[in-house]
């Protein structure tokens, strides 16, 4: 082989490599940034695009898609000096890669930790209900506060969620055994309104019961009074009616006497309506 064939490929090779140099194919959810001479030149979108061989270089290949930045776990003290735990996650998306390249050294550090920052400012100016019970404000507090200084990246706050915000350990305890002294409270002030409850319905049960034993005493003093009344009526000056049913009952009375099994001996009067005069208090 003779030496100017030689030549002609590795000719033939050096065009091939030139032309590869000078060729970028980028992908879809991609943009290249390009430096000439090591300074930015350009950006390149998703296609075929065409470069200078040997002076332009693909210096950065940034993505385009949505980025899911995870906020790592940190202790945080609210206003009213309480410990609470708390971590987000944050989305977001690079519009300007030349500036989120070119204008900060890491930006998924730097947007972590303005994020940590950002919140720990946000919960230290609440106090800790506030704080456990205000996930929505936190969180539109911290994508206004944010969104503007990452813009000067080229970088798009997407929305920022907020995963976790909890007491920390020993603050849990604490709490936990606050709530168990509140519902130990609770139980006693219910138990004792019951027994409260219980007595003066008992207090009214008995007045009630008094007052229906005398009215029903009441009544039957009446009765009686009434009885007696019409039997005096009734009778006038004969006494032989009450006379006999004095004895009849005086009778009834004995023989259930004498029935008992207790009873032993039995007495009856020999002048039985002398004894029901003598009882009547008439001779």
């Amino acid at each position: 082989m003779s030496a100017g064939l030689y030549v002609a490929l590795a000719i033939l090779i050096l065009v091939l490599i030139t032309i590869a140099q000078g060729v970028r194919l980028v992908p879809q959810g991609y943009k290249w940034v390009v430096q000439r001479l090591g300074k930015y030149h350009g950006t390149l979108k998703p296609g075929l695009n065409i470069i200078i061989p040997y002076i332009d270089t693909v210096a950065y290949k940034v993505t385009t898609k949505d980025i899911v930045l995870d906020i790592p776990s940190q202790e945080v003290i609210t206003r009213d000096n309480a410990v609470i735990v708390a971590n987000a996650v944050a989305y977001i998306n690079i519009v300007s890669p030349e500036k989120a390249v070119y204008g900060v050294e890491d930006y998924t550090v730097a947007i972590q930790t303005l994020v940590q920052t950002t919140l720990r400012s946000i919960i230290g100016e609440m106090d800790l209900d506030d704080a456990l019970s205000s996930r929505e404000l936190i969180k539109s507090k911290l994508k206004q506060s944010i969104s503007d200084d990452i813009a000067d990246w080229g970088i798009t706050l997407k929305t920022v969620e907020i995963q976790d915000i909890n007491p920390s350990g020993t603050m849990q305890h604490a709490m936990e055994e606050q709530a168990a002294a509140e519902r130990a409270r609770r139980a006693t002030v219910t138990r004792a309104e019951g027994e409260k409850e219980a007595q003066i319905l008992e207090a009214d049960g008995r007045l009630e019961a008094s007052r229906r034993d005398a009215k029903a005493q009441i009544l039957l003093a009446e009765a009686s009074q009434k009885a007696i009344q019409m039997v005096d009526q009734a009778i006038g000056e004969n006494e032989t009616p009450v006379v006999y049913l004095l004895g009849e009952k005086y009778v009834n009375a004995l023989r259930e006497i004498s029935i008992a099994e207790n009873s032993k001996t039995v007495v009856l009067p020999a002048d039985l309506p002398a004894a029901i005069k003598g009882m009547m208090g008439k001779v």
